[in-house]
């Protein structure tokens, strides 16, 4: 038979249909002839399939196929919850292939190894031999050969041969939708009986096919051998700044050792660029920076090729004798859910300098990497001011935020339902804390500052969760104590607690600066979040307030520590005790707040909460010495305290997202109605869509429109619908893109724009909600959806060029 098949004519194959010709060899397979996959394709080969970086293959790849994969393929396969962990956003990920293992596994008894692609394996072999499988042909390099052998190229084929079925919405029993769905993940020996079980489920899944242009592309590139790129070498400008600030973190002297081990375990996630653009003031780049680094440990100094150590997390031993921080370069397609933009150029040189290096004090030892001392920060890094470490994280407030919801965690459901769907933030004035009786009394607690990631990756429950209670309550105890002690008569509390982004160094060329990081906004978004800049949209339900120890808590408790293969205790303590982190925030902002105010607002937050809850909530009022000296006049303290604090940080209040500023009056009278509505017209959107208005002359707006649900409290672990009140929904929309998990597209002509609000504010029930996608969404089934998605992403690119990225298409609805 092998031999039939290697005679048959070339012309005949050609015009053979590829998943035809996979079917007919799987049926000559089965006819009393044993083949296998070696007779038919020829053995594997694994080989690097990135062509030299300046050769004609590497150029077509980059300047053709790339753009393809991006925005038809990536925008599914670029984060962790990728389908089948298959992750095209770079030649790495091409070439690793696919994996049937599940990253989100909500019910693991012991943690799983992690996959991360470029730490926890470096060659395609390595992955192999953890089980990743190839999605491009291996095995003999010929033209039909690397089609029929190809994952890739039959997913295409499948989809190409059996389009989306006629009709608005997908038929749930055609297609299985949602994050949780069970995923398929064929290899080639599986795919011909993938395919007959599922002839609808080829790629792109559930959406428009490729266009025909597209489709030629892809396979002429595939039987052409699919040859990838390698990294261009970096301008020489670029190297010389990498040398300046490798050279700068691997200084020998334990000061520089001790503060580039801070700085790494907080700026991990970094996407690093170089740019001269001033440090906290919004200003960014004109374009897109085309370099990205990544800062890691490495077993190898600056000068010599990186080695990455591979941890589970920044601060685990790394097993070897020391470690070097060196800037490793990340040429992956930016991904709007993990794209985290930090700039690196001389000021924030000196800034880091003046915060750590300058200052007077000793470093006497460097600490263990044993996880009771790593694992805790107040510990490992108690030789360092308090003050530096919280101005490192304040000025930066907004990346450092982000972290935990931009960070590996890409489904984040448990570790989400702990916050509010819109929250503001705001932070404590450095000065207040800069104090050695402060960073002394750090010292004291740092026992009761313990945090669940001590226990590693393989935790309990209910055992660690009372010892952390006690714990905190211990700290909160002392906090009391300590500030009884210190402030007799009770300490005023007012709005001078609360940091007005003012500079924190007095050299002279940086006196004056007002940092944007001052005030945030916070959405959730189901399982998604997003922090930005600002006081963003309506007044929120609750907000926060927070001091060095509890913005240091928060990150390392759900970014520096969380492991996304952890064990199910792990991943629900990391959500336990976040409920402590998030009382305390808000419980900070209550002490701006009379008596009275603070006790009907902490009611009304925790309705129908636990008795453990209630209890803790007690604990906390306890804790507040006195009114604040703020006068209130309004019946309604809390919204007048927000006014209060918005004239406050007025002077560097973020506008980007504010509807008023960014928009003309005439669409502010019909746009500003949204964000009056609530109840069942709220409950019926989806969690986030994108709506872009186009005017006469072709020009376009993008406003973000977000679902805020409301709860009746966050502390129902595994319950949340139950804590759901539907009639205190409401929605916000706001000028640009917000969020990475668009649900919803819409497109309106700027002179429907008044009908297309309208039929917002006039939900009443699903058929209403079909009506309105019927005549403004692009549906995941419209035949314009990729034209539509592409203006979307060009127009990302071109208004926040920083801080675009390619949007993630796994939580479009079906409606």
């Amino acid at each position: 038979m092998a031999i039939l098949l290697q005679h048959l004519s070339v012309n005949i194959r050609r015009l053979l249909n590829p998943t035809l010709l996979t079917l007919l060899i799987a049926g000559c397979a089965t006819v009393g002839v044993s083949m296998n996959a070696d007779d038919l394709f020829g053995k594997t080969v694994i080989t690097d399939r990135r062509a030299e970086a300046n050769s004609s293959q590497a150029h077509h790849y980059r300047d053709t196929i790339q753009p393809i994969l991006e925005n038809r393929c990536v925008v599914c396969h670029g984060c962790y919850d990728a389908p089948c962990q298959l992750k095209l956003s770079s030649p790495e990920g091409i070439m690793r292939g696919a994996s049937k293992t599940l990253v989100y596994d909500g019910t693991r008894i012991l943690a799983s190894e992690p996959s991360r692609l470029g730490i926890d394996a470096q060659t395609t072999e390595q992955w192999r031999n953890k089980g990743f499988f190839p999605v491009l042909n291996e095995r003999s390099q010929t033209a039909d050969i690397n089609l029929q052998n190809s994952v890739f190229f039959q997913m295409l084929a499948l989809k190409a041969n059996n389009p989306l079925p006629e009709g608005k919405i997908l038929d749930d029993d055609d297609f299985a939708l949602g994050l949780n769905r069970n995923q398929q993940c064929p290899t080639q020996e599986e795919f011909t009986d993938f395919a007959q079980e599922h002839p609808l489920w080829g790629m792109p899944y559930a959406l428009p096919a490729l266009s025909h242009d597209e489709y030629s592309k892809l396979t002429q590139w595939m039987k052409s051998g699919a040859a990838l790129a390698a990294d261009l070498p970096l301008p020489e400008a670029i190297q010389a700044e990498i040398d300046h600030w490798e050279a700068f973190l691997n200084q020998d002297n334990l000061k520089q050792r001790l503060t580039s081990r801070y700085i790494y375990e907080h700026l991990f996630l970094a996407s690093l660029y170089f740019s001269p653009e001033p440090l906290f003031r919004n200003q960014q780049p004109a374009k897109r920076p085309e370099y990205f680094f990544r800062l890691v440990r490495s077993a190898t100094p600056p000068g010599l090729p990186i080695s990455p150590v591979a941890t589970r997390r920044p601060y685990d031993d790394p097993q070897v004798k020391r470690v070097y921080y060196r800037l490793m370069r990340d040429s992956s397609s930016v991904v709007a859910k993990t794209h985290m933009p930090y700039r690196l150029n001389n000021e924030r040189m000196d800034w880091i300098k003046a915060l750590f290096i300058e200052p007077e004090y000793d470093v006497d030892y460097l600490p263990d990497y044993k996880p009771e001392t790593a694992a805790n920060p107040f510990i490992a890094f108690a030789q360092l001011p308090v003050n530096a470490r919280y101005r490192f994280m304040l000025e930066e407030a907004e990346f450092i935020i982000t972290g935990f919801i931009k960070g590996p965690v890409c489904r984040g459901q448990v570790a989400l339902n702990v916050i509010d769907d819109h929250f503001w933030v705001f932070f404590v004035e450095p000065e207040i804390q800069n104090d050695p009786d402060y960073s002394q009394f750090l010292t004291e607690q740092s026992d009761h500052l313990r945090l669940p990631g001590e226990a590693e990756s393989n935790s309990g429950i209910i055992t660690d969760w009372i010892r952390y209670s006690s714990l905190h309550n211990e700290y909160l105890d002392a906090k009391n104590a300590a500030l009884v002690k210190k402030f007799p008569d009770g300490q005023p509390v007012n709005l001078d607690l609360i940091w007005r982004g003012n500079d924190s160094i007095s050299n002279s060329h940086r006196d004056g600066i007002r940092n944007p990081n001052a005030a945030l906004t916070i959405f959730r978004h189901f399982d998604s979040s997003t922090v930005v800049k600002g006081m963003v949209g309506q007044h929120p339900k609750t907000a926060w307030v927070i001091n060095y120890s509890l913005l240091e808590r928060i990150h390392y408790l759900l970014v520096a520590e969380f492991d996304v293969y952890g064990n199910i205790g792990h991943q629900l303590m990391t959500r336990l005790y976040m409920d402590f982190l998030r009382m305390e925030g808000e419980f900070n902002f209550l002490t701006l707040l009379p008596q009275e105010e603070r006790v009907r607002l902490a009611d009304y937050w925790y309705r129908d909460a636990s008795d453990r809850v209630k209890k803790h909530l007690v604990n906390y009022e306890e804790h507040v010495l006195n009114d604040p000296a703020i006068a209130y006049h309004s019946q309604n303290p809390q919204a007048e305290l927000y006014e209060k604090l918005r004239q406050h940080l007025q002077p560097v209040l973020e506008d980007k997202y504010d509807l008023a500023r960014r928009i003309t009056p005439q669409d502010l009278n019909i746009l500003s109605r949204i964000n009056r509505v609530q109840g069942e017209p709220a409950t019926l959107m989806p969690e986030i869509s994108l709506l872009l208005v186009e005017n006469m002359q072709g020009d376009s707006k993008v406003y973000t429109l977000i679902r805020n649900s409301g709860h009746s409290n966050l502390t129902g672990l595994l319950y949340e619908e139950e804590n759901r009140l539907p009639q205190e929904d409401y929605l916000t929309l706001v000028p640009g893109i917000i969020g990475a998990y668009p649900s919803a597209y819409y497109r309106v002509s700027s002179f429907r724009l008044n009908d297309f609000v309208s039929a917002v504010t006039a939900l009443k029930d699903e058929d209403d909600y079909e009506k309105l996608a019927d005549r403004f969404a692009v549906r995941r089934t419209d035949p314009q959806f990729w034209t539509h998605s592409d203006q979307i992403h060009q127009w990302f690119l071109h208004n926040d060029p920083l801080n675009a990225g390619l949007l993630d298409y796994n939580r479009l609805e079906n409606r």
